[in-house]
């Protein structure tokens, strides 16, 4: 048996796994840089549900063009500005009239 490679045929490759380096990842595919991209923004949950409701829409931003994000962030906003609204809203009997007032 040779060592030696029959003319025009290239040797086989070899690829060795070096201990402590990642094997080949894939390709990341190319992305369009006009093409929305997501800003993986993270969002820690209030523990309010219909608040957290309304945050998490904000991922929906990430897919739109820049011109569809207006709706979104308006949309959250009215949703935020509504949910502190009824926190002012009192539930329950009247309280106790503040001083000076009869």
């Amino acid at each position: 048996m040779s060592d030696s490679v029959p003319e025009g045929e290239a040797p086989p490759a070899v690829t060795a796994a070096v201990p402590g380096t990642p094997a080949e990842a894939e390709p990341e595919p190319v992305r369009d840089p006009a093409a929305p991209a997501p800003l993986n923004v993270p969002r820690v949950p209030t523990g309010d549900a219909d608040v957290d409701a309304r945050l998490d829409r904000l991922a929906d931003a990430d897919h739109l063009a820049t011109d569809g994000h207006v709706e979104v962030y308006e949309e959250v906003h009215r949703g935020l500005r509504d949910t502190l609204t009824a926190l002012d809203v009192r539930q329950g009997p009247p309280g106790p009239p503040s001083p000076g007032h009869r």
